[in-house]
């Protein structure tokens, strides 16, 4: 009987919510409530990837019956639509199939880790997406778990006509992003940059149609998929971009190109490995240059230095950062030589760039004195997962416009945001004053000033946006006259008071 009703309950079920199109906020709190199913047998950590898993082989499953099924209506045969792999952009064969997933009773584990592998044989550019996590582990993801987490994704089905937009999908896989992003806290950092930190950036560099945009630290892809939505916003081709990242962390290039797909981007690259160590981005022997490069690479990392002098791609001629806690110059320079002769990376960097001596601080005079620096924005305490380390937006350009030739323009906007209880966040005012002040590159009051070279010296090349931006409040001027005659006066008030309870003790037989 047990085994019957297991079966009965995985019956897939393909209608939309009430037969209404599925809106952002019905998508996210079914994505978000899929956590509930395993949250407290497992850590945020581990119950991420199945979530997702499920989701993406979902809306891989209905897309392809969707495209199959409008194939037939166009009058191809149903062997045709169902089976020629040319005819899909991503190709899912019957044995993968949800239908496989809503049917199984017992070892779902290893069935997920069967379909899972199937559709990354079938679809190359899927690899890595799907198999980095096993699931026939029934100690870790027992089959009563699985059972009820493919269930609760029989319904609704998730076809593009069942959407309200087409773009709510990839809107609602960020948000679930963000949900395990809060829950793991510090590991969170590590594949997910809050969303309007990642709209400043874009904002600032303003990517366009035709250029090639890259992401060294790519995590889960919000940099490249951002700019993407810029574009589209003002009117150009999204189509017609190179997309290109790399990540350390072998889980979150899954995630990455995973949450790529779910925004209706096909053509991309994105790299396993160290860009530091092991840049995969190359060709020829060179390192491919881009248009754009956004980046927020991990804060104050060991790295090994001691090859850095024989660099074959020559990224370390500003100078070599030290080896404990000091990478950050390492990733700058990288990133820097990443761009093209006209191009302009914006990266989030810890505020200990802007000021750390030694040999970080000729780093900095070195890239000062050969123009590459066009802005400094530091940011509000507490954006990001995980740290309270402070940051800024370093901004680099190696084709500056002659307004901002041998210029720096630093924009103090640590002060503007909304205070929340685990972390802050830049409002949509605080993200549109930041981009104005940068691309009129001229001074603010109190927010932000543009510095030459000869302040620059003075300041020993010291970048600390306090030292240019003035932010002092000018204290009330205090009437010291005033406020003695003011203190004369409670004096006597007190001795009066003082007199009146004296007289109020005596009358009471109190002796005082």
């Amino acid at each position: 009987m047990a085994k019957k009703r297991e079966q009965k309950d995985s019956k897939p079920v393909n209608y939309t919510v009430f037969n209404q199109k599925i809106t952002f906020n019905i998508l996210k709190s079914h994505l978000w409530s899929a956590a509930d199913i395993l949250r407290g047998s497992l850590d945020p950590g581990d119950y991420r990837q199945p979530i997702m898993s499920l989701l993406f082989l979902k809306r891989l499953n209905d897309r392809f019956e969707e495209n199959a099924e409008a194939l037939i209506n166009e009058g191809k045969t149903e062997l045709e639509a169902y089976e020629n792999k040319n005819r899909h952009t991503f190709f899912v064969p019957k044995e993968a199939r949800w239908s496989v997933l809503a049917s199984t009773g017992e070892n779902i584990g290893e069935t997920i880790d069967r379909v899972c592998r199937i559709v990354e044989d079938e679809n190359r550019e899927l690899e890595g997406v799907l198999t980095n996590t096993r699931y026939n582990d029934k100690r870790k993801y027992p089959d009563d778990k699985l059972r009820r987490l493919v269930s609760h994704f029989n319904s609704p089905r998730l076809r593009n006509e069942d959407l309200e937009s087409t773009d709510i999908f990839g809107d609602a896989f960020e948000y679930l992003l963000e949900q395990f992003a809060d829950e793991t806290k510090k590991s969170g950092g590590n594949f997910f940059t809050p969303k309007e930190v990642v709209r400043l950036l874009v904002n600032l560099v303003e990517p366009k149609e035709g250029m090639r945009i890259c992401d060294p630290t790519c995590g889960s892809g919000g940099m490249l998929i951002e700019s993407v939505k810029y574009i589209s916003k003002y009117g150009g081709n999204p189509r017609n971009l190179v997309l290109e990242g790399q990540d350390i962390n072998y889980g979150t290039i899954g995630m990455c190109k995973m949450n790529m797909v779910l925004h209706g981007i096909e053509d991309f690259r994105i790299e396993y490995g160290d860009s530091i160590v092991n840049p995969k981005l190359v060709d020829g022997g060179k390192l491919i240059t881009y248009d754009r490069v956004l980046a927020n690479f991990p804060f104050s990392m060991d790295w090994d230095n001691k090859n850095s002098a024989r660099d074959p791609y020559n990224r370390f001629r500003f100078g070599i950062p030290p080896s404990q806690d000091k990478a950050d110059f390492a990733f700058i320079q990288h990133m820097f030589a990443s761009l093209n002769n006209k191009g302009q990376a914006a990266i989030i960097c810890s505020q200990g760039v802007l000021f750390r001596g030694n040999e970080e601080e000729n780093i900095r005079k070195r890239m000062i004195n050969e123009d590459i620096i066009e802005g400094i924005v530091a940011l509000p305490p507490k954006l990001f997962y995980g740290t309270g380390i402070l940051g800024c937006v370093l901004i680099l350009n190696r084709n500056k416009p002659a307004k901002h030739k041998n210029k720096i323009i630093f924009i103090h906007a640590a002060s503007d945001y909304e205070e929340g209880k685990m972390r802050n966040k830049l409002r949509e005012e605080d993200i549109a004053k930041i981009v104005f002040a940068f691309r009129k590159y001229e001074d603010i009051d109190r927010f932000c000033h543009i510095a030459e070279i000869n302040e620059l010296t003075e300041n020993s090349f010291n970048l600390n946006v306090p030292r240019y931006v003035d932010i002092f409040e000018a204290e009330e001027e205090i009437d010291i006259q005033a406020t003695i005659n003011d203190l004369k006066e409670l004096e006597n008030e007190r001795k009066e008071i003082k007199v009146q309870i004296n007289k109020n003790l005596k009358e009471l037989g109190f002796r005082v």
